[in-house]
Parts: structure tokens; C-alpha cells; sequence
């Protein structure tokens, strides 16, 4: 079982204010883990980090087998490769198509052929359940749909983490049910860990993992109620 992160005695600042301090954390490979917590306590600074966008002011960070604490600008793309980031306002660009939002990562990210290109773009919209949509252009598909289209960006480059910041937030709660299965059924096919922040207390009761409370600076581990398979959802 692999580690896909590890963060000791790690700090982060911004805007000269520290947002989490002596961050202590470990995903295994095979994990999902949920971060909750009030806006503005510092879960989306802690996914920062974790995607190169933030550094460490201190302590020490690997994720994806890249250390967090040394990043440049060769390295950052090379980090960004090993994980895939879905975000609350699905960030696609709108006036081009599905499959032109998945060229624009790819080529981002080092592909150059583009028959493998054209060939892992229909893997992934088949993945999501949108193998018809590749020319269809991104402000024309509804919530969900966008959602399903930034989840099979996440996974281009078979990545060894999903980091997920509040991806149901803009959405119904039938859909967020729907694309929560989604993220669960890829991560477990493309063997990746999620790590996920929330909002949504009934998503954690319905799709059981770890839970990990955002809090006065500090990340606090909750117990739950529920000690089996994560992967498996407590209703239909």
C-alpha cells in the first residue's frame, strides 16, 4: 500500500496569517478521506499545497512521491501529472469543446501524440458516461454534465490522487449523488486515493471514509460510526 501523501509538522501561511499550523497527515492508497470544516478554515489552502499551488513555511510534504517543499517550475507540471483536481465551479473553459477542455490538459501536461491523445479522451468521457459529448462545447452541458467532464480531466493522466474541493457544491442533491458514485467508481478503477473537502455531512453518511475536521488552525481526526469498506455506499 502505497502513501500518496505525507505531511509532517507541516505550515501554511497566507497573506501573512497562518492557516494551519503542526499539519499533520497520511493518505494510503486505497483511501477516501473527507476534509470538513467551516469556509474559510483552511481546507482549500491545505489542497493548495498539495497541488503545488502553495508552499510549505514549514515542516515537510511528499504527495504523489514529490516533495511539496521544493517545487519549481519544471516540477510543478510533473506533480500535476501524478494527480487529478476537481473543483467546485468545474473551471472548463467554456467556448471550446469537452474534448478541446481535454487536449488543453494534456498538452499542459507533456502529451505530444495525438492519436494517444484522442485515444485516452474517448477512454475517460466513456468512463463518465459522456462518450457522445467530445464535440459538444463545455456551456452547453448541464451541471452535472460539466461536473462528469472535470472528473474525466482529473483522471487524463491516471493519476495517483483525486483531490476534490467542494465538487458537489453547485449541484442538486440527486446529481451530487450521482457524481459522488462517479468519483468513488473511477478512483477505485484508476486505483487512486481521494482526498475530499465538503461541506455536505450527508455524502459523508451515505459514502462512508475517513473524516478529518478542519479547525482552529489545526486538523482533527473524527471517529466514525461506520468501520468497513469506504467503496461502498450505505444506501442505493
Amino acid at each position: 500500500m502505497e502513501k500518496v501523501i505525507q505531511i509532517q509538522h507541516g505550515k501554511i501561511v497566507q497573506l501573512n496569517q497562518v492557516v494551519l499550523d503542526d499539519v499533520n497527515l497520511e493518505v494510503n492508497s486505497d483511501e477516501l478521506v473527507f476534509l470538513i470544516g467551516k469556509t474559510g478554515s483552511g481546507k482549500s489552502s491545505l489542497l493548495k499545497v498539495l497541488y503545488g499551488e502553495l508552499s510549505l513555511s514549514s515542516g515537510s510534504g511528499k504527495v504523489a512521491g514529490f516533495s511539496v517543499n521544493d517545487l519549481n517550475k519544471r516540477s510543478i507540471p510533473q506533480l500535476r501529472r501524478a494527480i487529478g483536481v476537481v473543483f467546485q465551479d468545474f473551471q472548463l473553459l467554456t467556448d471550446r469543446s469537452v474534448a478541446e477542455n481535454l487536449y488543453f490538459v494534456m498538452r499542459a501536461t507533456g502529451w505530444k501524440d495525438k492519436r494517444e491523445m484522442e485515444n485516452r479522451a474517448k477512454t475517460v468521457l466513456g468512463m463518465v458516461g459522456l462518450e457522445t459529448k467530445g464535440q459538444v462545447q463545455a456551456h452547453q452541458l448541464s451541471g452535472g454534465e460539466q461536473q462528469r467532464v472535470a472528473i474525466a480531466r482529473a483522471l487524463i493522466n491516471h493519476p495517483k490522487l483525486i483531490l476534490a474541493d467542494e465538487p458537489t457544491g453547485n449541484l442538486d442533491p440527486e446529481t451530487s449523488a450521482e457524481i459522488m458514485k462517479l468519483i468513488i467508481a473511477v478512483s477505485k478503477e484508476e486505483k487512486a486515493a481521494v482526498l475530499m473537502a465538503t461541506h455536505d455531512m450527508a455524502m459523508i453518511e451515505k459514502f462512508p471514509g475517513r473524516v478529518i475536521r478542519v479547525e482552529d488552525g489545526k486538523l482533527k481526526p473524527l471517529e466514525t460510526m461506520h468501520q468497513f469498506d469506504p467503496f461502498t455506499p450505505m444506501f442505493e
